[in-house]
């Protein structure tokens, strides 16, 4: 290691044997804000208050199993030899795709329960998803994973990074990509950009979909850079496949349902 370069210690708080990470600090503080800008939204909306927070509780542990589900589904044949390792979630192994395909199959059962439409659900949802995705990845930079292909240290500096991102981004003995940087910064534009399209007042469900690919167009130019990528083949990348997928399907629906006459209610209606 370079001198002087001690990299950030997850662990934010010891209490005995439990261990607070920074990552679950950094995660809840995402999750809170999100839920925060999506009821503020929905009272808007003329939505019950409790809706999002009720729908979070059953969302957030189906989303947590079916991301692991999903990662332990392209890690097959590692898991299919070492089957005890699949619970242990907390040695890392969570996929985002799979936590967003569990999240939506959630609120679409919950919404219909709910006799509530999903597509406002959705939309109303869908800058407080990109906002808790751009602060998630911070997790990943305190534990210095989901980085790219390596670098100099000139290149960090040449892109004008505070000193202790380009610190932590000097691991076992070589600097590295902030690919966790470049989606967190894709995100939070993203989310600037779905607020300022709350006022377009696009057709019912547009919104989400442009969530969808908006972060898919990102997701798919960043993952080329990392080197921890889920493979379907040697060459070939499952997140930016998925990514390609879901921005095709969102552009099927988006073009589908307004011929079909199904999108005729707008954002801003009550």
């Amino acid at each position: 290691m370079e001198s002087g370069i001690t990299p950030i210690n997850p662990i934010a708080l010891q209490l005995g044997p439990l261990s607070i990470n920074w990552y679950g600090i950094i995660i809840g503080i995402g999750i809170a804000l999100a839920l925060y800008v999506a009821i503020r939204e929905s009272d808007k909306r003329g939505l019950d208050k409790d809706l999002f927070a009720d729908l979070m509780i059953w969302a957030i542990p189906i989303a947590i199993i079916s991301a692991r589900i999903y990662y332990v589904i392209f890690q097959w044949d590692y898991y299919s030899q070492n089957p005890g390792d699949i619970i242990k979630i907390w040695e890392g192994g969570i996929a985002i795709h799979g936590a967003l395909i569990g999240s939506v199959i959630t609120a679409i059962i919950y919404t219909r329960k709910k006799g509530v439409s999903f597509w406002k659900v959705a939309d109303i949802a869908a800058p407080s998803i990109i906002l808790g995705q751009a602060i998630g990845r911070w997790g990943n930079f305190i534990n210095q994973e989901a980085h790219g292909r390596e670098v100099s240290r000139a290149f960090l500096e040449n892109l004008h990074l505070p000193q202790f991102i380009i610190d932590q981004m000097y691991i076992q003995g070589a600097y590295y990509h902030p690919t966790f940087l470049y989606e967190s910064l894709w995100n939070i534009i993203g989310f600037g950009l779905l607020i300022a399209l709350r006022k377009v007042n696009f057709r019912r469900g547009e919104l989400f979909l442009s969530y969808v690919i908006w972060y898919s167009i990102g997701r798919f130019f960043i993952e080329g850079l990392r080197t921890d990528s889920l493979m379907l083949t040697d060459s070939l990348r499952i997140a930016q496949v998925i990514s390609l997928v879901l921005i095709a399907i969102a552009v099927v629906i988006w073009v589908y349902r307004r011929k079909s006459g199904l999108a005729t209610a707008k954002y801003l209606d009550k």
